[in-house]
């Protein structure tokens, strides 16, 4: 369970992500931690891994919009 443990990690991390660089890397992360937990998830059908997902996702969306103003600016 060691994917569960940094995605519980990143969701607690404070994030300032100042440069554009930083909410690309972050956005990648938390999106291979989602596609992570994911996959245990179809073998446990655990609700708790599908919680965890669903505000990482949030997180995730958070970054990608902040990401897509910096960019059409």
């Amino acid at each position: 369970m060691e994917l569960v443990e940094k995605a519980l990690e990143f969701e607690e991390r404070k994030l300032s992500l100042k440069t554009t660089n930083e909410r690309i890397l972050a956005s990648r992360e938390v999106k291979a931690l989602i596609l992570g937990l994911n996959e245990i998830y179809k073998k446990t059908k655990n609700p708790e891994l599908m919680d965890l997902m669903k505000r990482l996702t949030v997180i995730k969306k958070k970054i990608e919009k902040r990401l897509k103003l910096r960019i059409t600016i």
